[in-house]
């Protein structure tokens, strides 16, 4: 996993309550586990105009205009801005993996959904939960400022708005220093990969029989 620097971006308003993990990728492309090549169906239902199909040449599917991915100021974003319950519905880890393969690196929201919260962390996208009012707040900026940008300090946990002003957060320290060091679950295990062999070695040593 890769480590997480300070985020200078255009913020793309999805301005909707309770988008689920359906909504987010549909449960026809779970099919894989490589954890990339999900970011061209990310919201494929509200992209596209017609039913997305696994595998399918997405160049040539016609869009819906009126979808805010689509809109042209919005097509490199790295943050995203929703409302409450972000990522509800089933578990699918599929959700955060078609995130991150689009290219988001931060969402921005008044509440989540445990799982998917939790989920987002497991794979370098930091989840931010902010008041409604700052929420609002954000909402009214990219409404009246076309292509506004904020910059998001993980180290600092400050998000920096286009005019100067400062939204602070709170995250747990130790996700906070996993995506700092770009440490997954595995990235952790490695970490003590030399007590792991020693230990290896020694159960050996000790239960021959059990290793034929």
């Amino acid at each position: 996993m890769e480590k997480f620097t300070i985020i200078s971006s255009v913020v793309a308003p999805m301005d909707r309550a309770n988008i689920d993990t359906d909504a987010i990728i549909p449960k026809q492309f779970l099919k894989s586990i490589k954890r990339t090549g999900f970011g061209p169906n990310l919201f494929d239902e509200w992209r596209y105009l017609d039913i997305g199909q696994p595998d399918s040449d997405n160049s040539h599917r016609p869009l819906n205009k009126d979808f805010v991915l689509n809109q042209p100021e919005y097509a490199d974003s790295k943050i995203l801005l929703a409302r409450e319950n972000f990522g509800c519905g089933s578990s699918r880890e599929h959700a955060p993996w078609a995130l991150k393969d689009y290219g988001f690196e931060v969402v921005i929201a008044p509440s989540f959904a445990d799982i998917f919260f939790n989920n987002c962390f497991k794979n370098g996208i930091l989840p931010i939960v902010l008041s409604e009012s700052n929420i609002n707040g954000l909402f009214a900026s990219t409404e009246n400022i076309k292509g506004y940008s904020v910059m998001v300090d993980l180290e600092k946990q400050v998000i920096t708005t286009q005019g100067g002003g400062k939204l602070a957060f709170e995250v747990d320290q130790f996700r906070k220093h996993c995506l700092l060091n770009g440490l997954d679950d595995i990235g952790l295990t490695l970490k003590h990969e030399a007590e792991i062999k020693a230990f290896e070695k020694k159960y050996q040593a000790k239960n021959p029989w059990l290793f034929g």
